[in-house]
């Protein structure tokens, strides 16, 4: 009995000690809880973005993205293209769109869900864009995976981020849509709104002549046939008045 009170007269400075320490260590914190998605702060960490920043800065599609991405289950796939994408456009190609048409331009490079290129390589074409009824079509072999708009086709194959909720991959080309960039036929030219003109004789018909047409040989060739029919009446009646005298 006496050695079990001396062994807990023992402990109690270090059980004491060990309390003390607990208390006084702080808890861990709690794991924060990751903030929103910033789109082009990730292609500035790029570094080959710059046009396509700046696009998406002058029309306001950066807020609209980063809003969506960040409130939508979904995700976000954006094809990035690249400042020598940019560069190897047709000079003029951006200057000739509006306002409108820019931002479409740019929301075409938008897929509406989140993909990675293993999803690229077996997705149903034609894969919607933020740009609405314009579509892109993708293809995959072994590790490559290209998109097609029907005027061009380039490679998707740099990742920039392939993380749920959002995927960006770099493009060396501009994704020009058909409804902006395709070859449209000519349209017809407007139909004359004057008057009607006259109308003109079908092919292999002979036009009738007028009156006017006529040459002045016809009325020489018609004054000798009617005098020899005047001067053989005359003779008829010249001999039937000696007849009944």
């Amino acid at each position: 009995m006496a050695s079990t009170a001396l062994l807990l007269l023992l402990l109690l400075p270090f059980l004491l000690f060990s309390v003390t320490t607990l208390a006084q260590t702080p808890a861990a914190p709690a794991p924060s809880s990751p903030g929103p998605l910033n789109i082009t702060g990730i292609l500035e960490k790029g570094g080959q973005f710059t046009t396509f920043i700046r696009l998406l800065n002058e029309t306001k599609i950066n807020t609209q993205l980063d809003n969506q991405l960040n409130n939508t289950p979904q995700g976000m796939t954006i094809l990035a293209p690249t400042d020598n994408a940019f560069n190897s456009l047709k000079p003029g190609a951006l200057n000739g769109l509006n306002d409108q048409e820019k931002t479409q331009l740019l929301l075409y490079h938008v897929l509406t869900k989140f993909y990675t290129l293993t999803d690229l390589q077996t997705v149903s074409n034609p894969v919607r864009t933020l740009a609405g009824d314009w579509g892109l079509n993708f293809t995959g072999q072994a590790n490559q995976v290209n998109v097609s708009t029907g005027v061009v086709m380039v490679a998707v194959n740099n990742k920039l981020r392939e993380q749920s909720p959002l995927s960006i991959y770099a493009v060396e080309q501009v994704l020009l849509p058909e409804a902006l960039f395709g070859d449209h036929p000519a349209a017809p030219p407007p139909k004359a709104s004057g008057p009607a003109s006259e109308k003109s004789p079908a092919d292999g018909e002979t036009p009738p002549k007028s009156d006017a047409a006529h040459s002045p040989a016809d009325h020489k060739d018609a004054a000798p046939r009617n005098g020899v029919g005047l001067g053989l009446v005359l003779g008829f009646g010249l001999i039937a008045f000696s007849v009944l005298s």
